[in-house]
């Protein structure tokens, strides 16, 4: 492992390669986060639609009334 990574650190590469791999390293860390989420199924609009159904959702747990 400590060999490939010297390898890989010693190699030369031009500007374009390097912004290239940069740009898919960043490209590849947010599309991570997203196909994590959604394999997981759990978003924010989902999350925030679960606060809606437990206690004090309706009036039997104590519903506000917006009035």
């Amino acid at each position: 492992m400590n060999t490939q990574l010297s390898t890989l650190l010693d190699k030369e590469v031009s500007r374009k390669e390097f912004l290239g791999m940069s740009g898919l390293a960043v490209a590849s860390v947010f599309g991570l986060g997203t196909i994590v989420k959604l394999l997981t199924g759990k978003s924010f609009s989902a999350h925030h639609s679960m606060t809606n159904a437990g206690y004090g959702a309706n009036p039997y747990g104590g519903f506000k009334d917006s009035h």
